[in-house]
């Protein structure tokens, strides 16, 4: 039961452990995977909270080794972001630590560890976070997919070798079963005529995926929790890297009694079924879509002052090339990379540093409190990086020199190979922040700075 002081104060508390479990993740006649939980579940329970209340998050480690819960997105005081050594202590085991803070802004977020963090999200430990707007949107029905992969041995364990060179300094760690809120190959129950708001959440180690809505014309309402001006997106193909959130509205014109696949294509020659839509055979809820606005009220982002931005630039740099060999990388710095015994693979600005942030790493640029920053990303490397920056959204300016429509911020920026995005934000969040890949491979092989703002 909550206590009074809690219901008296307004305070939304929701307690999480982290645990072992098993989860049956490949379907009937399924033995069960040996996973980690949050709550028992995988994914861990969608932690719903209200825009602009304060919120407590208690997490309890259960677990053999420290934790810690980034809660991903969210603009949240820089004590409260979760990254051991950098903006707190680890949580040591049988130990609980008290997150709190007041979402500024509504959209769809997640929660994952910030320690070990290849083997913790790898084993399961990943949950959705919804910020709820204080006016809905006007649809039928709201609801989220959980993306998770893995890779599991024959006997559907989850496989050794994490942090292994070829993984590392490749594509990362992409796995061989997807599933959707736990389960594989989810069957979505659908009505004709109805307007559905669909929440989606890549929380993979590695896989990037390009969702194609058979007989469906998704409609990207938000990316990464931010609202942007309601688009198609190009080609009707969603891509989504990890870490990366996107909110669709779809308009359920399918014929009643059908079945209609979600299909994943991004890796050429491996394309799969991840969901299918299933109508009932029942009469459509309306002859004509509903006739409600499509776009989400604005969080309150400060709007950068371009003109009179500080400009900063990050070049990530390694990876495995032809031939079989790393391209440079500089200096390493910090702790190693299981299964790496301690080499870099990734550098950014020519500098590497290993692991999940700790004490000691130097910022790579500094900012003063209130200043934008213009800040340019450019991917030298052969490989795909999703960039995450923690504390902030950005507004995405630029790819390659053509402007970036639809007016999107986003915290997680994917690089293609060769990529050049330039982005801005205001530096309101004082403290020390992660700017890293959530490729969980590449951030613990170097990919990874921090920025300081004073």
């Amino acid at each position: 039961m909550r206590p009074l002081s809690l219901r008296a104060s307004g305070i939304d508390e929701h307690r999480i452990k982290a645990a072992p479990n098993h989860a049956l993740l490949t379907g009937d006649g399924d033995p069960g995977t040996a996973v980690w939980t949050y709550n028992g579940t995988v994914p861990g329970p969608v932690l719903r909270l209200r825009q602009g209340d304060p919120a407590r998050i208690v997490i309890e480690n259960g677990l053999d080794e420290d934790t810690t819960v980034h809660c991903h997105g969210i603009r949240l005081p820089n004590t409260m972001d979760g990254v051991p050594g950098l903006t707190q202590p680890p949580i040591k085991p049988g130990e609980s630590f008290v997150y709190e803070f007041t979402p500024p802004d509504a959209g769809t977020f997640w929660y994952h560890p910030h320690a070990d963090s290849l083997v913790q999200l790898g084993r399961g430990l990943a949950g959705a976070l919804v910020v709820e707007e204080r006016e809905p949107l006007s649809v039928d029905r709201d609801f989220l997919w959980m993306l998770q992969d893995w890779r599991l041995t024959k006997d559907g364990q989850i496989a050794p070798g994490f942090g292994n060179m070829m993984d590392a300094a490749m594509s990362g760690r992409v796995g061989n079963i997807v599933t959707v809120n736990g389960a594989p190959a989810a069957e979505q129950p659908a009505r004709a005529g109805e307007r559905v708001r669909l929440r989606l959440a890549n929380g993979s180690l590695a896989r990037i995926m390009a969702l194609r809505f058979e007989g469906h014309r998704p409609v990207v309402i938000a990316v990464d929790g931010q609202p942007c001006d309601p688009h198609e997106p190009e080609g009707g193909r969603l891509v989504l890297a990890p870490a990366m959130r996107t909110d669709i509205v779809l308009d359920m014109q399918g014929d009643p009694g059908k079945r209609y696949a979600v299909i994943d294509d991004f890796y050429d020659g491996l394309a799969y079924a991840l969901a299918t839509f299933a109508y009932d055979a029942g009469p459509p809820l309306r002859a004509h879509p509903l006739d409600a606005p499509l776009g989400l009220p604005r969080n309150p982002l400060p709007e950068p002052d371009l003109a009179k931005a500080e400009r900063q630039e990050i070049v990530l740099q390694g990876g495995m090339m032809g031939g079989g060999k790393l391209t440079g990388v500089g200096g390493m710095m910090g702790m190693a990379t299981p299964g790496m015994n301690g080499m870099a693979a990734w550098a950014i600005n020519g500098m590497s540093m290993t692991g999940d942030g700790h004490s000691g790493m130097a910022p790579l640029f500094t900012l003063k409190r209130g200043a934008t920053c213009h800040l340019t990303m450019r991917n030298e490397t052969a490989w795909w990086h999703p960039m995450h920056v923690h504390g902030f959204s950005m507004k995405l300016l630029s790819r390659n020199g053509a402007p970036v429509p639809h007016r999107q911020w986003q915290d997680t920026v994917l690089l293609a190979p060769k990529d050049t995005i330039e982005c801005a934000f205001v530096a309101d969040n004082p403290g020390d922040w992660m700017l890293h890949c959530h490729v969980a491979d590449h951030q613990m092989a170097g990919l990874m700075t921090v920025f300081r703002v004073t």
